[in-house]
């Protein structure tokens, strides 16, 4: 079953960041410059300070591929209404999105988060462990495919709760299929999808869209920090027993 929300209301962007959009999910040298800018200009050890330095900086400075602020009050949304304990994350980047939905965990919940390459691995440990988040975050290094067969094992996790999307979008319906075939998601398992319009992802939307297996509903946004390009977020709730 398929859903469409209310559109979001529009924000502004800087026009010369503006055409460098398609740039930023190519731009090895923003982690750490970000990296610096926390450091420097951030308060120790309070995530909401951290994450607001950084969307300042998005927005005034120079756009990343972090969820950013305005989808990242969808992914709040959808994060508290799933109340989760395991929290799996696919794309770690820089830890932004991790920092935001680690404010909002339970007590014993836990964020789980894979991230491809080294250095934006490095760079998220740093930026959440100065947000003091280290004991709510763990950061797994490796492909998505390589890590997920091994991840209920290693950290002793049977099934997630909650699960964000945010890595490379040809993988998005390899990577969903696979946490179905090992078992990792359960019963009202909520999965959340960024830029399913831009760069987008089209067989996953086909995917998920056309599965009894999931209720979804689409959130219609912009690109992160930018007014002027359509974005989304996809909200899949599993469903395999009805």
């Amino acid at each position: 079953m398929f859903h469409h929300s209310v559109a979001l209301r529009p924000f502004s962007c800087n026009q010369t960041i503006l055409l460098n959009v398609c740039n930023m999910f190519h731009d090895e040298e923003f982690p750490p410059r970000i990296l610096d800018h926390v450091m420097k200009n951030a308060i120790k050890g309070d995530v909401t300070n951290v994450i607001d330095v950084i969307d300042k900086y998005c927005w005034s400075v120079e756009i990343a591929m972090n969820v950013g602020d305005v989808k990242g009050a969808i992914l709040d949304k959808s994060f508290l209404e799933a109340s989760p304990k395991n929290v799996l994350e696919i794309g770690c980047y820089c830890g932004y999105s991790a920092l935001r939905m680690s404010r909002l965990l339970k007590e014993d919940a836990k964020i789980f988060t894979i991230e491809a390459s080294s250095q934006y691995a490095d760079v998220a440990q740093e930026i959440i462990s100065f947000a003091g988040m280290e004991k709510k975050v763990q950061i797994l290094r490796g492909l998505s495919d390589e890590v997920l067969p091994t991840i209920a094992e290693k950290c002793g996790v049977r099934t997630f709760d909650f699960v964000f999307i945010d890595h490379a979008k040809e993988l998005y319906k390899r990577d969903l299929i696979m946490l179905e075939n090992l078992g990792l998601i359960r019963q009202g398992t909520t999965i959340m999808a960024d830029n399913v319009i831009f760069p987008g992802c089209p067989d996953y939307l086909e995917y998920v869209r056309n599965s009894p297996k999931f209720e979804c509903t689409n959130y219609p946004s912009k690109l992160e920090y930018c007014e002027n390009r359509e974005d989304a977020m996809e909200k899949s709730i599993y469903l395999p027993g009805n």
